[in-house]
């Protein structure tokens, strides 16, 4: 039985064109994106492919609410009390691409959950961004994204001590030392890297842009190019991050987007960059003054004013809360300013028309479907409501942060309490999705803190 048509999933014509033109291909990795950001899936032959096309993939309900180790969370219900009951997986358009890192006869693919009806399923994230965007399109409005990741090129081998060891250039054999931001002899130790990251990223149609260094040894920046489809811009920051990880480790070392690798070293950021355009493209945030726009501003507004509760989805684990600390370019504050890296949201520099803001509060490790839903949510909720996000900070957005109290939450357990009582998120995400997470996340603060690691030896086992 062939599924009827839906304009959010792939149709069998695509995936018979692709079959046609690599005929090479063999073997195909299905994944799907669960609450947690870890994409899952399985590996299928060649003849498996167009089923899939056809009348989907049947996938269980409990991979929606896996925890970050793929472990069942059953206080969520969709185990045990669901009859572990599937659903229907069934392609994302334009996902279906090669995957060379894996080797030339194997591609790729990308899927989204909904019910044996039809219906999205209301716990797949990308359905939850769909959710926010339908918001701004019945205003008329279209967001603008882009999406920048840092993250971190590391040894597979770890130090003698067990730490992590920043990746060792290609041309020098040397491991990077010191800072070096922008550091163009950095950026060409791992040209390696780069060129066969872009040329995958071509092959994928994923719009990668240029990479600088970043602010400590190993630690590198990449843009995806900003889109007026904020789903497929979300598409192609899970792909991306995928297919660096896999391009690195064909290369013999390791790309982490872990939130804080090192203790006395940055963190890696997720900033979101976004505008809104009427029907006609038309950015409404652009504006003769820096600030931006009166729309723009009313953005700021709903973003700040709701910024604390969004943390548990920007920083969604335990060492996500250890970036998050002044005067290191991570933001701790309830703040907002012009060309300034000191606050959470910055309005750039740059061109009247090209006027935008800079969220910079996410993490590496979040999930880009969430991160997105949740930031674009609260921007709608603002540029409706018209808020004021008050005077923009001058100066140090780290001492307004300290001298106001308005701060960030930076205790995983609080900002998971924030996120559980936040109305707007409820009404813009789904209140089912909402009490879900925030099982998961419950369920996965409790496993955490039930282990007992060195660290705990070390303080408290002669000390007690």
């Amino acid at each position: 039985m062939t599924l009827p048509a839906h304009p959010m999933v792939a149709t069998v014509d695509e995936a018979k064109a692709f079959l046609e033109a690599h005929p090479h291909i063999n073997y195909f990795e299905i994944l799907f994106t669960s609450m947690t950001g870890v994409p899952r899936g399985k590996r299928l032959r060649r003849h498996e492919l167009l089923p899939i096309y056809e009348y989907g993939r049947f996938l269980p309900g409990s991979i929606l609410v896996v925890d970050t180790l793929g472990a069942d969370c059953e206080e969520t219900g969709l185990v045990w009390e669901d009859g572990d009951a599937d659903r229907v997986a069934r392609p994302v358009p334009g996902t279906l691409t090669p995957a060379p890192w894996l080797g030339d006869d194997v591609g790729q693919v990308m899927l989204s959950l909904y019910e044996l009806d039809g219906t999205p399923n209301d716990l797949d994230p990308r359905h939850v961004l769909q959710r926010v965007l339908d918001r701004y399109a019945a205003d008329g409005l279209t967001p603008v994204v882009a999406c920048e990741l840092e993250y971190y090129l590391v040894d597979i081998e770890r130090g003698h001590k067990g730490e992590l060891v920043p990746a060792a250039g290609f041309n020098t054999g040397q491991t990077p030392k010191g800072i070096q931001v922008y550091g163009l002899p950095e950026v060409e130790a791992h040209g390696e890297f780069f060129r066969t990251l872009w040329e995958t990223a071509d092959v994928m149609n994923i719009p990668l842009e240029g990479a600088i260094s970043e602010f400590a040894p190993g630690q590198v920046e990449l843009t995806l190019k900003h889109k007026p489809d904020a789903l497929r811009a979300a598409d192609d920051a899970v792909l991306y991050k995928r297919m660096a990880k896999g391009v690195a480790l064909s290369l013999g070392i390791e790309a982490t987007f872990m939130a804080k690798p090192w203790a006395d070293r940055a963190g890696s950021g997720f900033h979101v960059h976004v505008s809104v355009a009427d029907k006609d493209g038309k950015n409404l945030c652009a504006d003769a003054h820096p600030e931006g726009s009166p729309l723009l501003k009313h953005m700021i507004g709903g973003m700040k004013d709701h910024l604390a509760d969004c943390m548990g989805i920007l920083a969604p684990g335990a060492n996500s809360y250890k970036r998050f600390k002044a005067n290191s370019y991570a933001p701790v504050g309830l703040t907002w300013g012009v060309n300034n890296r000191t606050v959470s949201l910055r309005v750039t520099a740059g061109p009247a028309l090209t006027r935008h803001v800079e969220h910079r509060v996410a993490g590496a490790d979040g999930n880009p479907y969430l991160v997105l839903a949740a930031i674009l949510a609260c921007a709608h909720h603002g540029l409706t409501r018209k808020i004021d996000p008050g005077p923009a900070v001058v100066g140090n957005g780290y001492a307004v942060a300290a001298e106001t109290g308005a701060t960030l939450p930076t205790n995983w357990f609080a900002a998971v309490d924030y996120l559980d009582r936040s109305q707007v998120l409820r009404d813009y995400l789904g209140e089912r999705f909402i009490d879900m997470y925030v099982k998961v996340k419950k369920t996965e603060q409790a496993r955490f803190f039930e282990e007992i690691t060195e660290l705990d030896y070390d303080w408290y086992l002669r000390n007690a």
